[in-house]
């Protein structure tokens, strides 16, 4: 190879990407720059080989390639490309200890090198020469997928590879693969199944061992509360046995159904939840099966036959692995005491503790985020155990629920932070789970005394250990130390651990509890804001979730949206373990995944596997080592090795990458100098070429550590790598500044974040372990230390990200778009800006003072630590104003990013867009920095200013996040018109406006503030006019720029306040400068203190200049809510109404118009009696027309009324259904009641109509009865006759005289009686024609809704007002209602929608009104009356309803069939009217339309104008409007025309069924018609037939079709018309058969019409024939139509007196 020895920047050929490799650590030692053409992007070393993977994906090897077959010497001095993969493009490469691996960037994989143990994935080589291709397939689908490949690993004799869905694939050979088998080698990559489902974010190997990164389930899985009950077999896991001395609570539920898994497993292995497998033991009372002889117990022997490790021989599942519950894994018994949710401890695993006076724990033993903070005192104890005994748990049990599964998960063990609400307002008591609390409840009077007494007994500080890293590395140390005894008895079996078990606990001495082997008790305790654990001794079986207190890292950080890497992970091992390196503290092998408890919540980014040692690098920058240590390749001196520690390392070095190789590690950091440095710690290698292996072996080694001199020539190192003996370093040169300004971005980080976690670990967890820190605090004080500490772990871990995320862009991409500071920056500003809030509302309540006395109670007088921390220049500072410059540190980190941003960006171009953005980027921090700078110094000011300010309305007005702007007290700004001697002073807070006066002081919220300078002109006063919504006031300033300044600073403020910001205001960026005035018009809040009708209701909404305008909400104390719009500080426009009824226990409820703060337009108001009025209101009261209907809710038919209103009471016209009488009236009413002349209809058919009074039938009246019987006279009350009146028979018979009684009963009468003569008719006519003549006259009726309909256009009076006025209101109407329908679109239909649409255009024209224009104008009248948003649609739907209501049901009476006709002609002439108002120019009723201006004029039309005018061109109402309305009249009219018609019909109809039977040659001969009408042919089915004598139903058919349409037809026009079609078929067929012309007669035509008016068969022909002959229009009278109709009509008598002869 050649040698070129690189010193500084002396070669200028490759200026990134250099690759340099060398061996050992002594000074004589100098790197050897490999050669290449290309930047080399990352290397990887093998023992005596490495691959390079080089810019555009090309890879070449070095070193001892045997297996290459072709070259002369298997040794390659230089780099030689693969050419196989040239064609690829790799992304990844990896090197074991003979063959090496690439990954592509299709997510393909490629092996090559020594295959004797399958590590190559490749059936039936045992050398790969060249590259090839590896197969990894999921057999879990079919057919198998391909599974895409991130990363792979290489070890001795196996390969691991990480797949895009995260999860590990393994082949090879050896238990290192974690596969659940026992035949090796495994040719074909297979999933290591305990990971699956898991994240797993790194793999690396070893020579017989693995790693793994994975990211925390907790950081995945909510937590549950704990279950009660197996989640496999159901039964309860605790059970109690009553002793006669003592009570036992077993927790040694065995599940029949074998080991429950887990629960940390993930859902793909277990369908269902996590929580059904909370516990993972098995029974007590399960014999243990002895480990299998053939394991050596010695940590010396290094070899394990493969068999020995067979699966089924294992014993006890190992409880954090995730299995299918068939399978066992290999035991481990290890000193892990599990108290946390995620791993239930098996019974076998022991935990000891020594005596007293030291209690053992090692850091595994605690509960994520759990606090051992010791009790407040003995006392509490004491008290609370006495509480116990008492019955009064019981209730207390019931009533407090399980608060403490709240807690959030935690990923770093070691921070005893909460971010609950600190302090519990009393220290309840709240045994977890119900289950056991039934039991403790149950067991607590026998067991309460003994346990006090043993409390007493014990040293309760002793027992409940409580370690965090914060106390420093001696202890770790010093407990591991004790802990390396026992490593002989952890591969021994596990009887005699027992009975040191039950040794200890008769040392406790608590007799009958701890005495049973399957004995535990659980008592949690909430003591001030810590969670205070009774010894894990006692707790220790339960294996139940702790109650956890919330860490310094918050869990739910939402890490997706800031595409960073998550700081919350594991470190899982596994493989052989005979010299430590799984870091289990133990020597055993293990065949599956097992989770390293020791690093977990160390944040864990990246692993490294050494041929028998393992590294761990976390976020803070440091190094974990464990395994085998014989070169001091652990970089420090610890033991056991078999457990984790730190490497040693002097202060201020921050590792940042690793490597391990076989017998030496290489670590790459950050120092006090620019440049990053190398550090070597292991086997020196001398370069002696003759050395032979032993020799080399026994080299020296390193204590720790030692700095390689010649790292500072190398340039800028981007990441390094180890293997074999060998060292690798990537380099750059210093390309215009750029990679050292990323370097110092990245180290700045790196820096910063440890200064973060040393914080939270050197001062706030001791200060939060001090028992009286809540207490001295004050509620309010701590609450906010308890956010601070919040935001702040927000902040850290945000940096542990960004520094994590920032290491990772060294090592790979250049490419600046990718850095997070830059895609994610608002992330970064709203923590900062959170953050600096938490600290400022901390400061401005004095937080930091009552902060001094614990900080001197824990770190003595001087408070060293917190001077040290604080980086204060400044001597003799107070302890509170230190403690404030600490915490308000990371503002200066982000004038850090802002400078460092601005370096990156001076490397490019100013025109380019990475320019561009820096800048922006650089801006922003910038900004946000000066912005935060101002906010403390707000903060500090408001301090101050509360120092000051007279204590009582301190206390009162002090909130934490108000902030002080400016105040009056040099008498810069005073009250106009105040009086001599009051003192008034005001304060701008943040928040509100506070004006004090000497002992009260009134808060005007910003929100609703507007204020505006009065001019100078006249007053020569400097006044700023101030309004708010129930006050008006002025304010005089002593001079021109103090007015200029409080006007702003107001403005400023509200502007603020509305915008949201508060005090947290984001700074503007740049460019953008923010509005000086606050807009008149803005949403907020506010309640109501003195307006007499508002007064303590608060209204939510828009505001306009000091009064609600616009949407709002108003909610008054008693429950009345108001929701809708305002105008002027008054309810107007549409508004929902709710006022509570108490008695009822319901609400009234209106919902509708409203004007000037008062009920006003059409609503509809829901009684709380269940009544319900729809319909018009004025002034809070009914009036106009509406409908009433009353009676139960759940009656299908209550009570109606419908019709005029005034002032709250029926007057005017109206409808009044009264079910329970079944009565109907129609008529008059004055007052509620019926007053005036009015109708009654019953359901027995009784008529009357007559006079009313007094609510009466009082005075003239006619009454008849169903069979025609009538009386007509005086009546006194309902049904009474009274005085003198004529009685008739229905055969004509009468009598008159005086009567009285009531009708249907014995009538008093004295009279004549009268019996008329044959000849007598007169008088029966006379009878007949007098009915309605005492009704209500139509045009009198439903008035109001007309007059509505008027007022909606814009006239008072009907008829009266100016068109344009009318088209504008309908404009604004419809405009209105189009906008409603934007806001919600559910409520119109798509096809209403587009009428709407098209009504928008008006129909305008000048002149006279010519057919086509009149076409127009009725198109559009169709299409404004099928909308009721139009006024003229809202008039025809209510005329519908009020008809319906009138003649449906009793209502539907024959006798008032005369009155529902001209009840329907009086609505065609009153809307006629409206329409001729709103068209002027169109003609009156029976005038003519214009001619269309004819271009040539001739004889032809002239002698045409002699005949009678067309029907289409006559203006008529019934043929505009008829076709609007009639259609939905129609069903309650046509009921009653047949109801009149009965009996004409029955005969009509008996009639026609019999001359039916005939066939139609028999009925033609019958009928008279002339036999050459008679049709020869018929067309049946499409086949021309002949008519025979039987023939039926045939002739004529096409006719009869067409007439029969005459009953789906709804206007007489339309009827009409199908008769016209009759006819014309029936001169169709009669011209064909005589093919000839031909002019009917009426002789002629008669029969053959009334033939086809027999076929028809029309059930209630007279009916059709009475309501056209009723509503026809006059116009056609007399016309073709008119003939038509009567020879219709005459067809009808004819059959009806049709003699068969």
């Amino acid at each position: 190879m050649e040698k070129q020895i690189s010193s500084g920047e002396e070669d200028g050929s490759g200026e990134k990407g250099l690759l340099h490799t060398w061996r050992g650590y002594s000074y004589s030692t100098t790197p050897e720059r490999v050669l290449l053409s290309r930047p080399v992007l990352q290397a990887a070393l093998g023992a005596n080989h490495g691959v390079l993977l080089v810019e555009g994906g090309q890879v070449y090897s070095f070193g001892e390639l045997p297996w290459k077959q072709n070259q002369t010497s298997s040794v390659a001095t230089e780099p030689v490309l693969e050419a196989v993969l040239s064609e690829q493009h790799v992304v990844f490469v990896a090197a074991g200890s003979a063959h090496s691996g690439v990954v592509t960037e299709d997510g393909g994989v490629h092996m090559w090198g020594e295959n004797a143990h399958g590590q190559c994935g490749l059936l039936g080589l045992s050398v790969i020469p060249n590259p090839t291709p590896v197969g990894v397939l999921d057999s879990e689908f079919t057919p198998p997928q391909t599974v895409k490949i991130l990363e792979v690993a290489c070890g001795d004799q196996h390969t691991l590879a990480l797949s895009s869905k995260h999860e590990v694939w393994a082949w090879g050979s050896g238990c290192q693969l974690g596969l659940n088998t026992s035949t090796f080698p495994v040719w074909k990559p297979q999933k290591v199944e305990p990971l699956a489902g898991r994240h797993v974010l790194q793999v690396a190997c070893g020579t017989a061992h693995s790693l793994a990164v994975v990211r925390s389930s907790e950081a995945l899985v909510p937590r549950k509360p704990p279950q009660d009950k197996c989640g496999q077999c159901h039964q309860l896991l605790y059970t109690m046995t009553d002793k006669e001395d003592h009570v036992i609570i077993s927790d040694g539920h065995h599940c029949p159904l074998g080991v429950e898994l887990d629960s940390s497993g993930t859902k793909s292995a277990l369908e269902g939840s996590p929580e059904q497998v909370q516990q993972g033991k098995s029974s007590p009372t399960e014999p243990v099966p002895s480990m299998p002889t053939q394991i050596p117990r010695s940590p010396t022997s290094s070899t394990i036959p493969e068999s020995t490790l067979l699966p089924d021989s294992t014993p006890a599942s190992e409880p954090q692995i995730q299995v299918p519950a068939s399978s066992q894994e290999p035991v481990e018994p290890t000193l892990e005491v599990s108290t946390e949710h995620e791993a239930p401890v098996a019974n076998e695993e022991v935990c000891v503790e020594a005596s007293e006076s030291c209690t053992l724990e090692p850091d595994s033993c605690r509960a994520p985020g759990g606090k051992y903070s010791p009790f407040p005192d003995e006392q509490a104890v004491k008290a609370y155990l006495k509480r116990l005994s008492d019955h009064a748990l019981a209730e207390h049990v019931a009533k407090t629920p399980s608060t403490l599964h709240s807690a959030q998960l935690s990923s770093d063990p070691a921070d005893p932070f909460t971010s609950d609400p600190l302090i519990p307002v009393a220290q309840s008591v709240t045994p977890m789970g119900s289950a056991l609390n039934n039991l403790v409840v149950s067991c607590a009077s026998a067991v309460g005394e003994r346990v006090v007494s043993t409390y007493e007994a014990l040293s309760l500080r002793k027992v409940i250990g409580y370690w965090a890293p914060g106390e420093g590395r001696e202890r770790v140390e010093e407990r591991l130390r004790l802990e390396e005894p026992m490593q002989g008895k952890k591969s021994s079996s596990l009887g005699d651990i027992r009975e040191e078990e039950a040794e200890l606990s008769r040392r406790l001495s608590l007799p009958g509890l701890l005495s049973q082997d399957n004995a535990a008790f659980e008592v949690t305790v909430w003591a001030s804001y810590s969670t205070s654990e009774v010894s894990p001794r006692l707790l220790r079986r339960t294996s139940r979730p702790r109650a956890r207190a919330i860490p310094l890292t918050p869990g739910g950080i939402p890490e997706a949206d800031a595409h960073l890497p998550s700081l919350q992970t594991e470190v899982w091992s596994w493989g052989r373990g005979q010299e430590g390196q799984l870091g289990h503290g133990d020597l055993l092998p293990r065949l599956q995944p097992v989770c390293v408890k020791s690093l977990n919540g160390k944040e864990v980014l990246r692993v490294a596997a050494g041929a028998h040692h393992s590294l761990a690098l976390t976020a803070q920058s440091q190094v974990f080592s464990w395994g085998c240590n014989t070169s001091g390749q652990l970089g420090h001196m610890e033991s056991p090795t078999s457990f984790p520690h730190l490497a040693k390392l002097s202060d201020g070095i921050r590792v940042w990458d690793i490597g391990a190789g076989q017998q030496h590690t290489l670590l790459l950091a950050d120092g006090d100098c620019m440049q990053p440095i190398l550090y070597y710690s292991g086997q020196q290698v001398k370069e002696v070429a003759e050395q032979t292996q032993e020799e080399e072996q026994t080299g020296e080694y390193t204590q720790q550590p030692v700095l390689l001199p010649f790292c500072m020539n190398l340039g800028y190192v981007s990441s390094v790598c180890a293997g074999g003996w060998t060292c690798a370093a990537l380099t750059d040169r210093n390309v215009m500044g750029f990679i050292a300004s990323l370097h110092e971005l990245a180290a700045a980080e790196r820096k910063y974040y440890c200064k973060l976690s040393n914080i939270k670990s050197l001062l706030l967890q001791p200060l939060l372990k001090l028992d009286s820190l809540s207490s001295g605090l004050g509620q309010s004080t701590a609450g906010l230390l308890q956010n601070l500490i919040g935001r702040l772990s927000r902040l850290s871990q945000l940096t542990g990200q960004n520094s994590a995320s920032l290491t990772t862009f060294l090592r790979r991409s250049r490419d600046i778009r990718g850095l997070v500071i830059l895609d994610d920056a608002h992330l970064f500003l709203d923590t900062y800006s959170e953050y600096c809030s938490a600290v400022g509302d901390l400061l401005v309540m004095g937080g930091f003072l009552a902060l001094v006395k614990p900080c001197h109670d824990v770190f003595g007088k001087g408070a060293e630590v917190v001077q040290r921390l604080s980086e204060c220049s400044e001597e003799g500072l107070p302890l509170a104003d230190v403690l404030s410059h600490l915490f308000y540190l990371p503002i200066k980190h982000l004038h850090e990013y802002g400078r460092l941003l601005l370096k990156l960006a001076t490397c490019y171009e100013v025109s380019s867009v990475d320019y561009q953005k820096l800048q922006d980027a650089c801006s922003k921090y910038e900004s946000m920095a000066l912005h935060l700078k101002r906010r403390r110094k707000e903060a500090e000011c408001t301090l101050h200013f509360w120092k000051s300010f007279p204590g009582k309305m301190t206390d009162s007005l002090r909130k934490p996040s108000r902030r002080l702007i400016c105040e009056s007290s040099n008498k810069a700004l005073t009250l106009q018109n105040a009086g001599r001697f009051s003192v008034n002073w005001f304060m701008l807070f943040n928040d509100a406006l506070v004006h004090a006066q000497f002992s009260t002081h009134h808060i005007f919220p910003l929100a609703t503030l507007w204020v505006e300078p009065i001019s100078e002109e006249n007053t020569g006063l400097y006044g700023l006019k101030v309004t708010s919504p129930e006050e008006t006031f002025t304010l005089l300033a002593s001079s021109p720029a103090e007015k200029a300044k409080w006007f702003r600073s107001i403005n400023q403020a509200v502007e603020q306040a509305l915008s949201g910001l508060g005090h947290d205001g984001i700074p503007p960026t740049t460019g953008v400068t923010q509005r000086t005035d606050p807009p008149i018009s803005r949403t907020a809040s506010y309640t109501f203190y003195k307006d007499s009708r508002l007064k303590e209701a608060t209204y939510e909404g828009r505001w306009v200049s000091g009064k609600p305008h616009g949407r709002g909400v108003v909610k008054w104390l008693d429950g009345r809510m108001y929701t809708g719009a305002f105008k002027n500080g008054l309810e107007d426009g549409f508004g929902d109404y709710v006022v509570p009824n108490k008695n009822l226990n319901s609400c009234d409820h209106y919902q509708g118009q409203w004007k000037d703060g008062k009920m006003h337009g059409f609503g509809t108001f829901r009684y709380s009696s269940g009544e319900v009025y729809e319909g018009s209101f004025q002034d809070n009261m009914r009036h106009g027309h509406g409908m009433l209907r009353s009676g139960k809710l759940n009656s299908t038919s209550p009570s109606v009324f419908i019709g005029q209103w005034q002032y709250d009471k029926k007057s005017g016209y109206g409808v009044f259904d009264d079910i329970t009488r079944g009565e109907k009236y129609m008529g008059m009413w004055l007052d509620d009641q019926r007053q005036g002349n009015g109708v009654v209809v019953t359901q027995f058919g009784l008529y009357y109509e007559g006079a009313f009074s007094n609510n009466k039938m009082m005075g003239t009246g006619v009454l008849l009865s169903e069979d025609d019987t009538t009386f007509e006279g005086e009546f006194s009350e309902d049904w009474t006759l009274n005085g003198k009146g004529m009685l008739t028979m229905p055969n004509g018979d009468y009598i008159e005289g005086s009567f009285s009684g009531v009708w249907g009963t014995g009538l008093k009468m004295s009279g004549s009686y009268y019996k008329p003569s044959l000849y007598d008719s007169d008088k029966e006519k006379a009878h007949a024609l007098k009915l309605g003549r005492l009704a209500v006259h139509s045009e009198e009726k439903w008035k109001a809704v007309f007059v509505e309909c008027w007022n909606r256009l814009g006239c008072d009076h009907p008829g009266q007002g100016q068109t344009t006025t009318a088209w504008d209101n309908i404009a604004v109407a419809l405009t209105a209602n189009l906008r409603q329908q934007r806001d919600s679109p559910e409520l119109l239909s798509r096809s209403h929608h587009k009428t709407l649409e098209s009504l928008e255009c008006i129909p305008h024209h000048v002149g006279p009104v010519t057919l086509e224009v009149y076409h127009t104008i009725r198109r559009y009248l169709v299409k404004a009356c099928d909308t009721p948003l139009h006024p003229l649609g809202r008039l025809v739907e209510t005329l519908v309803s009020v008809y319906r209501m009138t003649y449906v049901g009793v209502g539907a009476n024959r006798r008032l069939l005369p009155q529902a006709v001209n009840e329907i002609k009086s609505y065609l002439s009153r809307i006629f009217q409206l329409v001729r108002f709103l068209f002027p120019d169109l003609p009156e009723e029976g005038g003519s339309l214009a001619d269309p201006p004819k271009e040539t004029g001739g004889s032809d039309p002239a002698g045409k104008q002699l005949e009678s005018p067309k029907p289409g061109c006559v203006v008529s109402s019934s043929a505009l409007l008829l076709p609007v309305l009639l259609p939905r009249l129609y069903p309650p009219l046509f009921t009653l025309y047949a109801l009149e018609k009965e009996k004409e019909d029955d005969v009509y109809w008996e009639c026609v069924l019999r001359l039916n039977k005939q066939p139609d040659l028999a009925l033609l001969t019958f009928l008279g018609v002339q036999q050459k009408f008679w049709p020869v042919t018929v067309t049946v089915h499409g086949e021309k037939q002949q008519v025979l004598s039987s023939t039926k139903d045939a002739c004529f058919a096409s006719a009869v079709e067409t007439l029969q349409q005459i009953s789906t037809t709804f206007t007489p026009s339309d009827k009409l018309q199908v008769i016209q079609l009759t006819f014309e078929e029936i001169t169709q067929q009669v011209l064909a058969l005589l093919k000839q012309d031909f002019l009917w007669s009426m002789d002629d035509l008669f029969p053959v019409f009334l033939f086809v008016v027999l076929r028809a068969r029309i059930r209630n022909l007279g009916s059709e024939v009475s309501l056209i002959e009723d509503l026809m229009d006059p116009c056609v009278q007399h016309g073709e139509h008119g003939i038509m109709f009567t020879t219709l009509k005459a067809c009808y008598y004819q059959i009806q007196h049709e003699k068969v002869t």
